[in-house]
């Protein structure tokens, strides 16, 4: 791939994490402080798990791609300072975008590079930002269906929602 092209695609994938890291936001400040417990499954993650994995893990994973190198994931426990909703939207809100933002000022050689992701995967940054995106959209639709269950409302997501209009 030539460097242009690895910056356009860059551009793109930027812009759509950008994009998606509002809806993220509006989602996470959304859900009810007094059920953060709430777990549907003895399998499934609790509400307060689920923002701590999005809050931290988009910031890990967007880190990992500009640092060219991935290392073990946070820690999701109390220690992580996240014990609210607000705790969760603040910690989003100062640290994703700010990581994005690394993203944005690599080369478009470490853009094409190959990044191995602890021997599982070995495929270019790009690909990995692609995944990110996805990563956050999949837990972000996991917390919102833990949502109306928890006597909160569902935000706008690609379009009203039953709450919203």
């Amino acid at each position: 791939m030539s460097s242009t092209e690895s910056k356009t695609i860059a551009d793109f994938l930027i812009a759509d994490f950008e994009y998606e890291m509002q809806t993220t936001q509006r989602l996470l400040g959304s859900v009810p402080t007094d059920r953060l417990d709430y777990q549907p499954d003895p399998k499934a993650k609790s509400a307060l798990g689920l923002m701590r994995h999005l809050a931290l893990e988009d910031e890990w994973l967007l880190n990992c791609i500009a640092d060219g190198a991935f290392v073990p994931p946070p820690d999701d426990s109390d220690a992580c300072g996240i014990m609210t909703t607000a705790d969760a939207v603040a910690r989003y809100k100062e640290k994703v975008p700010a990581a994005l933002a690394r993203i944005k000022a690599m080369s478009s050689e470490s853009l094409g590079g190959t990044l191995d992701m602890f021997g599982m995967m070995q495929m270019p940054a790009l690909n990995f930002l692609s995944m990110a995106a996805k990563h956050s959209v999949h837990h972000r639709g996991q917390l919102s269906t833990y949502l109306r269950p928890m006597g909160g409302s569902v935000p706008s997501v690609y379009g009203p929602s039953a709450d919203t209009q």
